[in-house]
């Protein structure tokens, strides 16, 4: 195994934004840049799931204006620290998420906002198209569950495909970030002006 130096835990670091310790230990066990880095992320995602409950009181208000000035956007970036809140990760990805919503158009951040009545409107809508395609009653349930897949991907920013990379939704993208800097993260609203809409 090769010797692990300072200067490779500091290029780990930087790649990463893991601590030193967590950069240290991640070379020690795998002898290697490029793995280090994938174990790091997976320890990261890991940990993503246990800070989704953890207070985002910090953060910023992220903006994009469409070159063509016909569509702008307002965003609400939440973090737990102002010190994570002025990284350049951070901002990179609330811009992102600006344009993404620019682009969009979504209505609600998660499938938790969608109202009620809204929601039993599109199931209601579902099972009768399902109906009207002949499809039996004993599988109707299963059906209108993907169709409803599809309306959230289509009415909830958190589900959509992440307009950079649309292998990730949105919120994959979002933990990612949360595996690379510590802390939780939450779009808390947003708000999309359009000419003529």
């Amino acid at each position: 195994m090769p010797e692990i130096t300072v200067d490779m835990i500091k290029e780990l670091r930087q790649r990463t934004g893991a601590g030193m310790m967590d950069c240290k230990r991640a070379l020690q066990e795998t002898g290697d840049m490029e793995k280090a880095i994938d174990l790091l992320r997976k320890k990261g995602l890991a940990s993503a799931a246990k800070k989704a409950g953890r207070a985002a009181e910090e953060g910023i208000v992220a903006s994009y204006i469409h070159h063509n000035h016909k569509v702008g956007v307002l965003v609400e970036m939440k973090c737990e620290s102002d010190f994570v809140a002025r990284t350049d990760q951070f901002q990179k990805l609330a811009s992102e998420i600006a344009m993404h919503i620019a682009w969009a158009n979504p209505q609600f951040v998660s499938k938790e906002e969608v109202p009620k009545d809204e929601l039993n409107r599109e199931i209601e809508v579902e099972k009768e198209r399902a109906r009207q395609e002949g499809k039996p009653e004993a599988v109707l349930e299963k059906i209108v569950e993907g169709r409803l897949a599809k309306f959230y991907e289509r009415v909830c920013l958190l589900e959509q495909p992440f307009i950079r990379d649309d292998s990730k939704k949105v919120k994959d993208v979002i933990a990612n970030t949360v595996a690379v800097l510590g802390e939780n993260i939450v779009i808390g609203k947003f708000a999309r002006l359009a000419i003529g809409e």
